[in-house]
């Protein structure tokens, strides 16, 4: 899927929450790629009345859906998985409707046996190509 403006992000998320049968989502990307552009129509699609912001500074950020609760994290200033543990992302993979984690990687292995989608963005220069399993 190519993305060329903001409006086409719509569609995206038109295609993505039919699809959504787990509670974790990765979202990859490089810098301004568009992960939290994303994750604002999401949520918006989701009935959130929530500013939606990127959570590089605070880790995680909590929003309240129609569905329950979704937390968006950005582990990209997280140096190892202890790190990751000492925010208690597993109690909020417990207690939500979803999860939504930019910059996965440190945390991705321990994911192993658990089901969750990926989505990938990759700003071209030109669009953005969005996959999602």
């Amino acid at each position: 899927m190519k993305i060329q403006s903001l409006q086409e992000w719509q569609q995206i998320v038109d295609e993505v929450i039919p699809k959504l049968k787990y509670n974790i989502l990765l979202l990859k990307g490089n810098l301004g790629a568009g992960k939290t552009t994303f994750t604002q129509f999401l949520l918006k699609n989701l009935g959130s009345e929530d500013e939606v912001n990127s959570p590089t500074y605070s880790i995680v950020n909590e929003y309240t859906t129609s569905k329950g609760k979704v937390f968006h994290f950005d582990l990209y200033r997280l140096k190892n998985i202890e790190e990751v543990y000492d925010i208690g992302i597993e109690e909020y993979l417990d207690n939500s409707f979803l999860c939504i984690i930019e910059w996965p990687e440190v945390y991705e292995e321990e994911l192993y046996g658990l089901n969750y989608h990926t989505m990938s963005i990759v700003n071209t220069g030109e669009n953005r190509e969005v996959s999602f399993e």
